[in-house]
């Protein structure tokens, strides 16, 4: 009760000092009522700024000018005196709250767009905005909304465009700002929301946030899903909207922390030279997916997370699917592999652990932990192995198994059937421990018969089981 009553006495105090509403020329007016003020999520009731205050700036990136041509909203010499093509896709990218690090990956992102494909990139710069306490940022990039909604307006009407022409990217607190423009412009093609900023936005009114109806296609990348709470999440935990849109729970590596929120954009980056990098796979949890039980993409089904997302198949605005996919800690992001591992060994269980690395033709990966419990020969076990290098193609498997106790028996084990699926490109290898050594007619005939009916062309083939904390090398046959 009495944090209902402080909270109602701070949302009065803000409204009766505040006004109630502020209009900016074209871009209309903009109220500090709920949904925009005085609720749960946005407990202060705060006016964003002007658009002068804000300080919004259109950088122009094409083929013809590698550096920047800024554009003045809404004054025509600006725009025909500049290399922006009416003919041409235009993508416009809203970054989030300012990093002094890395303050200006809009531009290099358009750098890398163009290097890709021929379009006007836009990279929309706020940085006057967005260095304000965070509500005032979340309340500004309202106005950045509006005034990109203005520019796409202005540029429809110039050039004669349809709104299918266009696709904006916003990062944390401006894929809220592409929301806004979205919900203001009928028909836009795309909205790009990379790890949209949960706090003052989060179970908010659909008009406050990024949602689903902002545009015919929305895809988003969550990669910094803790509670705000936390104190260490910065992106929204949960989907952007109702079933109209790709909504991808990105999962990145074990470092889970606020230092992911800027990892989304560079997912992003990366989606653009590696088209088939990405593939998300559709799972119910974070948990199936680790344990290796959704790798499996029907009918080539998977969408593309990033760039390239509105090109898969699967991606028809009308499923939602939370769709995962493990990234490494440097580029090339996108390492991971399935590992299905049948075990060989005596008649009886053992209790112990199980390893396997890969080796390829860059280098090789570090033992990666297949299974805790009980040895079982003759069953399968499955892992989703995210590799740490990248390796390239992999020219072997090799395996290792202890268990720390004293085993009079010597008992060995080894793989007598591995098989790898390649996240990026679903690409798959089958290992194989064809017989026992006692019957090596028999095994060289299984292999030529396996080898010309069953398996894909890479293979790799052993004949051995192996002792404690030895490593078993599976070379290709």
């Amino acid at each position: 009760m009495l944090v209902l009553d402080w909270s109602i006495t701070v949302v009065c105090t803000c409204c009766s000092a505040a006004a109630l509403e502020v209009c900016y020329d074209e871009l209309g007016c903009f109220e500090d009522l709920p949904p925009w003020g005085g609720t749960a999520q946005r407990p202060a009731a705060i006016l964003p700024w002007s658009p002068q205050e804000v300080g919004t700036r259109f950088l122009l990136f094409t083929q013809k000018n590698r550096y920047y041509q800024t554009l003045l909203s809404l004054r025509g010499f600006s725009i025909q005196a500049s290399n922006y093509g009416g003919r041409r896709k235009t993508r416009f990218v809203i970054p989030g709250l300012v990093v002094t690090d890395d303050e200006d990956w809009p531009q290099e992102m358009c750098k890398v767009l163009l290097s890709t494909e021929n379009v006007n990139c836009i990279a929309v710069e706020w940085k006057k905005g967005a260095r304000t306490q965070y509500a005032q940022a979340a309340n500004n990039a309202r106005v950045v909304g509006a005034q990109v909604a203005s520019m796409l307006s202005f540029l429809m009407g110039r050039y004669k465009q349809t709104a299918d022409k266009f696709h904006i990217i916003g990062h944390g607190v401006g894929a809220h700002a592409a929301g806004e423009a979205g919900s203001r412009t009928p028909g836009l093609a795309r909205i790009t929301g990379l790890d949209p900023a949960e706090p003052y936005f989060q179970d908010t009114d659909a008009a406050v946030r990024l949602d689903a109806g902002d545009a015919s296609f929305v895809d988003a990348i969550h990669t910094d899903a803790l509670p705000f709470s936390s104190g260490l999440g910065l992106g929204m935990s949960r989907p952007v909207g109702p079933p109209s849109e790709l909504d991808a729970i990105w999962q990145g590596d074990s470092r889970f922390d606020a230092c992911n929120h800027a990892r989304a954009y560079l997912y992003y980056e990366e989606s653009l030279v590696q088209p088939r990098g990405f593939v998300g796979f559709p799972c119910s949890d974070s948990k199936a997916f680790a344990a290796g039980q959704c790798f499996s993409c029907p009918d080539g089904s998977c969408p593309l997370m990033g760039h390239h997302a509105d090109k898969s198949a699967g991606t028809d605005g009308v499923s939602k699917t939370k769709y995962f996919l493990n990234t490494g800690r440097t580029a090339p992001f996108s390492r991971d592999f399935r590992v299905s591992l049948t075990l060989d060994g005596p008649s009886w269980p053992n209790p112990g652990f199980m390893y396997v690395a890969l080796a390829g033709q860059y280098g090789t990966t570090q033992e990666h932990q297949l299974h805790v419990g009980t040895l079982v020969p003759g069953r399968t076990y499955d892992m989703l192995l995210d590799a740490e290098l990248d390796v390239g193609r992999v020219e072997e498997v090799r395996f290792r198994w202890n268990n720390h106790i004293l085993n009079p028996m010597r008992p060995r084990y080894g793989a007598s059937r591995v098989a790898l699926q390649r996240g990026s490109d679903q690409e798959t290898w089958v290992a194989l421990l064809s017989t026992p050594l006692c019957c090596p007619l028999l095994a060289a005939l299984r292999m030529t018969w396996l080898s010309s009916f069953l398996l894909p062309s890479m293979q790799f083939c052993g004949m051995e089981t192996v002792v404690e904390n030895a490593v078993q090398a599976v070379p290709p046959c």
